[in-house]
């Protein structure tokens, strides 16, 4: 056997952010993705690099001592959640600790002040996005999350516990539907066959659920029976209000409409956050943990502090959320969001809220802030994974606010983006954690950035 695909057997001495499980075999560094601190695994090398080796998960030999919750079923096989086993404090300190080792490695010199815990851990979420396969090879039609360290098989999530029961109700009715119809999932290899991915959104303050089936144009499906086979539901907590079915022939794996129909209802559903209500449309962004998100921008809301009159600047405002948050205590608020439809969300939440200060741009934020002639007071940043755009960091500097609030779901790219910061003269004051996705390995930060 070659050394490269060699099987090994390590402890994993810890786990850096996001989810790299470390440890060391004879005297090689060992990273893979996943793994708990104390646990001894075994491994397949697959890449050998010269400070360390890559290897990815076989199995794990024995569990961590953290390891002392019994959590989903599906733990062992399904890629959605790491950290099931684990008790919440447990799972807590692990975020905190990674989070704040990125920030000594790149020397910012600041203490996060803690986590905030979610106030939900079960069925926290408000959006699953469901993938169409097999659990194996030519086995039934099958409809879940990836399985952990695979691109191809998927889990049937029939006990996730991270979800309204409601989502695992149509979840499965969908799947057994199109199983009896004998339909095949599209195949991401060959780019054939028609059913791809089912997309669940459910408003927490209102109960009603959007459902979303896309599929390939390849295969006619019978809309109406579809339809029928979801309003028969009986048994659920909320209320379907909105089905639609989207044409996606894109080759990547993320849905994306070539063409959105609405077969029922609408295709919107309304949230309520902090005493100000939102439409959520299917492809615009809101936060998926609602009762998190309350505490999330209460903490944005309490580092930007209380001060009226201001002009701030919302850049990658998604439905406008943040933008409304802070309307009342400013003269302004200008926020900057790439898609449109959001963007058409956001000024029609706004209106629904009464908020005439408000003001929202479609444009890519590197394009946006050139349009802006104002001076910002302050300048709040929710940006997606990949951080700031590195054309973009210097511009939004330029406007050399006070303060900035930035808000991160990656704190690998925050650090990069906040080292920047600092080269630039500003200080980082204040940083919290909240811990809006509880057993995954994803953690929100939240930074108060001001000018020295």
């Amino acid at each position: 056997m070659s050394r490269k695909s060699r099987v090994i057997e390590f402890n994993i001495d810890r786990v850096d952010f996001p989810n790299k499980g470390i440890g060391t075999f004879e005297d090689r560094n060992i990273r893979i993705k996943g793994g708990i601190p104390g646990q001894k695994v075994k491994a397949k090398v697959a890449k050998r690099r010269k400070e360390y080796w890559e290897a990815k998960l076989i199995e794990v030999l024995e569990k961590s001592p953290l390891e002392t919750e019994e959590g989903c079923p599906h733990k062992d096989v399904c890629g959605g959640c790491t950290y099931q086993s684990l008790t919440y404090e447990n799972e807590k300190n692990l975020k905190l600790k990674q989070v704040q080792a990125l920030f000594d490695k790149e020397g910012l010199g600041v203490k996060i002040e803690g986590i905030e815990e979610s106030p939900d851990l079960v069925g926290y979420r408000n959006k699953m996005e469901y993938t169409f396969g097999d659990e194996e090879k030519d086995g039934p039609l099958a409809l879940g999350l990836h399985m952990k360290g695979r691109f191809y098989e998927v889990v049937n999530t029939d006990h996730c516990n991270i979800v309204n029961k409601d989502f695992t109700i149509i979840r499965e009715t969908v799947r057994s539907h199109f199983d009896n119809l004998g339909l095949p999932f599209y195949n991401k290899r060959a780019h054939e066959g028609l059913l791809r991915h089912l997309v669940i959104r459910r408003a927490g303050s209102t109960g009603e659920i959007l459902v979303n089936l896309v599929t390939s144009s390849q295969i006619e499906i019978d809309r109406e029976s579809f339809v029928k086979a979801l309003l028969s539901l009986s048994d659920l907590e909320g209320k379907i209000t909105g089905i639609l079915h989207t044409i996606n022939d894109g080759l990547g794996d993320t849905v994306t409409a070539d063409k959105l129909d609405t077969l029922y209802g609408t295709d919107i559903i309304h949230e309520e956050i902090l005493g100000l209500k939102f439409k959520i449309s299917p492809f615009s962004f809101f936060q998926t943990n609602t009762s998190g998100a309350k505490k999330l921008y209460s903490i944005a809301r309490e580092f930007a502090g209380e001060k009226e009159g201001r002009i701030i600047f919302d850049l990658y405002s998604g439905t406008g959320t943040i933008a409304q948050m802070m309307a009342a205590v400013a003269k302004n608020v200008i926020g900057i969001e790439i898609v449109e439809e959001a963007v058409d969300m956001a000024r029609e939440n706004a209106k629904h809220n009464s908020l005439d200060n408000v003001e929202f741009i479609a444009d890519d934020v590197f394009k946006g802030v050139e349009e802006l002639t104002e001076k910002p007071d302050l300048i709040i940043i929710d940006p997606p994974r990949d951080g700031i755009h590195p054309k973009s960091i210097d511009k939004i500097i330029d406007f050399g606010p006070e303060e900035y609030v930035y808000i991160s779901c990656n704190p690998v790219t925050l650090v990069r983006d906040l080292k920047i910061f600092k080269d630039r003269g500003y200080e980082i004051k204040r940083v919290k954690l909240m811990d809006m996705f509880p057993r995954t390995p994803h953690v929100e930060t939240v930074c108060l950035i001001e000018r020295k």
